[in-house]
């Protein structure tokens, strides 16, 4: 290694972007490009960065297996921050194997860090969970301790493990203080500040009462029959009953649980599970079709609970003398999903949002249009280089409205 490359990583190191460009700016030779990619993503400047990165990994040969595989890792970071999941993680899981056999442990952390944050992104905390639960950071610098500790706080927090949590923090903030870099403070002072803010409404008959995740977690584990209008499931104990794929049936449990301990009125169910907008649309053919939905929930909740016709509609009858209690967002609206995602304040592409949501792209360029023309969200760029942007939601968490494949626990 020249003493010019020397310089300019010793800068990189440093976090002095500016004075490593001055000594590589002028040179196209691999180990130049990828500082110079490194730089210009520390500057920001992204997708020069990746463009710097992807060049300098081509330009490694045969002999140069880690080199390349740094590369990979550094621009799967630089993709991470434009959100950006288009390619497959295959090429990441390579450079963190080779990383892995040639002994740089640092860099081969780097890269499962990458990959189990990027599930985290996309709400696959299985696949995170696999990846963070053999991560041994003991005699590791307090940075990418830092960094795997954060993580693990926000699988546990997503999955409303608080102790986990809890610890997680503890250690995230610890290294932080010993890494002194202020951004990282400020990451996990913000993680921290998750636990205080209200995560969930509890609604009912009654005013709603705001739910902080460790009340959450308590009632879910109080063996309630609770339906989540956050995660669109029923929960009773341990078992769930996921209904996000079955909307109507949902919105008829959720409209009967509210009016527990008494009963909705037929008309009322039909209009929200139907969606009617004017009650004179109203026939006997929506009529037979609520007495069709009601038998398909009734057997769904066979065992948990039953549905009693009244004269004015139906009840919801829990079995074992349960409570009934729902969870709803703590933002009002349908497109809570699509806000917490943007709320961390990065700029996401409608293909990464369709897929970390799991719907389809023109169904969230419908809601993005919605959300735009009411100023909650605004666009950058044209046409596929298109990013959207959202201000950060203050005064609550949105943690339970993320993605998640795993079942709160």
């Amino acid at each position: 290694m020249d003493s010019l490359i020397s310089a300019a990583a010793r800068a990189l190191a440093a976090g002095d972007a500016l004075q490593a460009l001055k000594r590589v700016a002028l040179r196209d030779d691999p180990p130049a490009l990828a500082l110079r990619g490194i730089a210009m993503a520390q500057l920001g400047e992204l997708a020069r960065a990746r463009e710097l990165l992807l060049r300098a990994a081509r330009g490694f040969g045969a002999q140069e297996a880690m080199a390349r595989a740094r590369c990979v890792v550094a621009e799967a970071e630089v993709a991470l921050a434009m959100r950006d999941f288009a390619e497959s993680p295959s090429a990441l899981d390579a450079a963190r194997a080779t990383l892995e056999a040639r002994g740089d442990r640092a860099n081969a952390l780097q890269a499962r860090l990458i990959a189990a944050r990027r599930w985290l992104l996309l709400g696959r905390l299985d696949e995170a969970a696999a990846l963070l639960n053999g991560i041994d950071t003991q005699g590791l610098p307090a940075l990418p301790t830092a960094v795997a500790a954060l993580a693990q706080a926000e699988l546990a927090l997503r999955s409303l493990r608080m102790a986990d949590a809890q610890a997680a923090l503890d250690t995230a903030e610890a290294a932080a203080r010993v890494a002194g870099i202020p951004a990282l403070q400020a990451e996990a002072a913000q993680a921290r500040a998750v636990l205080d803010q209200p995560a969930a409404r509890r609604v009912g008959n009654g005013e709603p009462q705001a739910l902080r995740l460790h009340e959450v977690a308590a009632l879910l584990d109080s063996g309630a029959l609770v339906v989540d209008a956050c995660r669109h499931a029923l929960r009773a104990g341990d078992t769930r009953l996921p209904l996000a794929t079955r909307p109507i049936l949902f919105t008829l449990l959720r409209a009967l649980a509210e009016a527990w301990p008494g009963d909705a009125g037929r008309d009322e169910l039909i209009a929200r599970a139907f969606r009617l907008r004017h009650p004179q649309d109203l026939d006997e053919t929506h009529r037979a079709r609520l007495r069709v939905e009601i038998g398909r929930l009734r057997a769904l909740l066979k065992g948990l609970a039953d549905i009693e016709a009244t004269p004015r509609g139906f009840a919801l009858r829990p079995g074992s003398g349960r409570e009934v209690a729902v969870l709803a967002p703590p933002m009002d609206g349908d497109q809570g999903e699509l806000l917490a995602l943007l709320a961390d304040g990065a700029a996401w592409s409608t293909s990464a949002l369709a897929l970390a949501l799991g719907a389809s792209q023109r169904t969230v360029q419908r809601e993005l249009a919605e959300l735009d023309a009411s100023g909650r969200v605004r666009a950058i760029g044209q046409t596929r280089a298109r990013r959207w942007l959202a201000p950060p939601l203050t005064g609550f968490t949105t943690i339970l409205l993320l993605p998640a494949a795993l079942p709160l626990a």
